[in-house]
Parts: C-alpha cells; sequence; structure tokens
C-alpha cells in the first residue's frame, strides 16, 4: 500500500482554507441580501421614462443620474441644444458607465476618459464633472454640423476612440435621459434615494446649482421674490427663461431643475421636489410626481404620469404656479 506524500497535506489545507474563504464570502454576501430585502432597504435608483408615461424606460444608480444631471445642465447652461447633451450622455454611458472613475487606458480619467498628457486638463480638473463636461462640449462645438451627424460619428470627432461604433447602443438611453434633463419630457424622472441620516444643507444645494448652471440661476442678493425669506430646510429656484438653444421656454426650464433636484436627491438630502402643481417626494417616490394635495388614494388611482400634461396646471395647492422650483431638504 502507498502512503499519501507528506507535500500533500499543506496542498490541501490550502485548497481547504481557500474553500472556506470563499464560502465566507458567499455566506456575507447572502447575509446582506437577506437584510437588504427584510429591511426594504437596497441602492438607491432612479428611473426616467417617456413624458406620456408609457413606452421606453430606463434605471439607473443615483450616482449614474447625479452625474447625468450635470452633464445636461452643463451642456444647456452653454446654450447647448438637446441633441447635444444626448451625444454627451451617450458617450459618457459608453466611457465610464457615468461613474467617476478614477482609472482607465494609460491616463485616461472621469466621466468620459479624459487624458491629462492630451491636453484635457489636469487630473484633478478632469475628474470633476462640471469640469469635465464643459470641456467635452467645448470640443463638441469645434464639430461643424454635430447635430445632424450621426451620433456615433459627432462622438468620434471629439473622443477619438478605437471604438467609435460603441457609442450607438447607448444612443436610445440618452435620448430619454437628455428629454428629462433638459426638462423638454415633463415628470419623466422619479428616484428613489437612500434612507440617509444626515440633514440636508441649503448652502450646499445653491452651491451645487452655482457650479451646474451659474450664477445667474439664483436670485440676487436683495432681489425681489417671494414676500419673506423661505423656510431654512427649503431652496426656492425661480424659473425666468428659457435655456439652450431648443426654444422650451420657461416650462422647460422649470422641468429641468426640478429633474435635476430630484437626480441629486440622495448626494444633497433633498426630500421633496415641487414644482407646476407637481410634488415628487422621497417618501413616496414610487408614485412618481403626483398632484399638489392629491391623496395617496388618488394619486394611486391616476399613476404617476396623471392624465395630461394640463393636470400640472389645474392641480391645487403649493406651486400651482410655474414661477419657481421649491426644494425641500431632509431634517
Amino acid at each position: 500500500m502507498g502512503s499519501v506524500p507528506e507535500t500533500a497535506s499543506p496542498l490541501r489545507r490550502g485548497r481547504l482554507l481557500r474553500i472556506a474563504a470563499a464560502l465566507s464570502v458567499l455566506l456575507a454576501l447572502i447575509g446582506y441580501v437577506v437584510v437588504q430585502y427584510v429591511t426594504g432597504g437596497g441602492a438607491p435608483r432612479c428611473t426616467v421614462r417617456t413624458a406620456a408615461g408609457e413606452g421606453s424606460t430606463y434605471e439607473l444608480s443615483a450616482e449614474q443620474a447625479a452625474n447625468a444631471a450635470t452633464i445636461s445642465a452643463v451642456g444647456t447652461t452653454r446654450g447647448m441644444p438637446e441633441r447635444a447633451v444626448t451625444i454627451a450622455l451617450a458617450t459618457a454611458l459608453q466611457e465610464s458607465g457615468l461613474h467617476n472613475i478614477k482609472h482607465g487606458d494609460r491616463d485616461s480619467l472621469g466621466l468620459f476618459q479624459q487624458r491629462p498628457s492630451k491636453g484635457w486638463g489636469t487630473a484633478g480638473q478632469i475628474l470633476d464633472p462640471v469640469y469635465a463636461s464643459g470641456k467635452f462640449y467645448e470640443h463638441l462645438a469645434e464639430v461643424p454640423g454635430y447635430s445632424r451627424l450621426p451620433l456615433t460619428v459627432a462622438a468620434q470627432r471629439v473622443q477619438r476612440s478605437g471604438f467609435p461604433q460603441a457609442y450607438a447602443k447607448h444612443e436610445p438611453d440618452a435620448t430619454l435621459l437628455a428629454a428629462a434633463l433638459t426638462g423638454r419630457a415633463t415628470r419623466a424622472l422619479t428616484c428613489d434615494p437612500g434612507k440617509g441620516d444626515k440633514a440636508g444643507d441649503p448652502s450646499k444645494v445653491r452651491a451645487e446649482l452655482v457650479r451646474a448652471f451659474g450664477p445667474e440661476v439664483l436670485p440676487k442678493a436683495g432681489a425681489p421674490g417671494r414676500t419673506g425669506a423661505p423656510p431654512p430646510r427649503e431652496v426656492s429656484v425661480p424659473v425666468r427663461s428659457a435655456i439652450g438653444t431648443d426654444g422650451g421656454g420657461a416650462a422647460q426650464r422649470g422641468w429641468e431643475l426640478a429633474h435635476w433636484a430630484v437626480a441629486r436627491a440622495d448626494g444633497l438630502r433633498i426630500d421633496e421636489v415641487s414644482y407646476a402643481g407637481r410634488v415628487w417626494s422621497a417618501k413616496e417616490s414610487g408614485k412618481g410626481w403626483r398632484a399638489a394635495g392629491a391623496t395617496s388614494a388618488e394619486t394611486g388611482a391616476r399613476g404617476s404620469g396623471g392624465n395630461s400634461d394640463t393636470d400640472s396646471h389645474k392641480a391645487s395647492g403649493a406651486d400651482s404656479r410655474t414661477g419657481e422650483v421649491r426644494i425641500h431638504l431632509a431634517r
């Protein structure tokens, strides 16, 4: 009879240790999933759909939604049309999955995988979504007739990618996102933010609004507006004029600001957003944009999309006007 070589025991022990480690990781993962299921937790998610609430939908994480909202806001603030925003979003979806990543091919970084060595800016600048978005639009604006070109061609003129056709698969999702985030599609974006325990900071919300939309987004100190100062946990954003070059009017401006606030709700601890007689609430995010003052039963019967676009102007309650977007922060 042969004997087991002495070298087999350490090998067996190593194999058993690897198996045990793998099982520990698996059990920890199962435990996490069970806890999230039982407690109703999970990663914050956002959903964008067509204005009518029917047809295509697209789901993305809170981080992705926040980055997409920044890309859109920077574009429209520069006077770029919705088509430019669609091109930018499709590019970022392909290059980074709308994640502000700190790695990539060679020295590529950020949402658009821009390279410091190719003159896109410093690493710190490129990792700033506002700066990176601005640089993308700066180069896109230099492409003759970009709005009439196929999306893959326009994106490739900016990016010089080794896989230019890859942008095409993101065009449907980018189109949905752009329609919502530029405000053309009303009540089209809703998010289910995480249940954090931190209070929202109005000064941070104002700072982020200015970074994305520029200083004109907020009224100057002492400018006339709503009677009385807003409550300490509220930020009121006036809706004064159209943005971009598509001529959408003040209502489109309002829905862009409202959708931006919802997309940033998780990170900025925004609890409620109201505009044009419609309210989005973090606590009732599954109901989407309900009519202001509507009961839960009425909202459920109507659905998140409402009966028609005129609902937002007929609804009673706060913000039946289209003159401002009101952002309420978590306490």
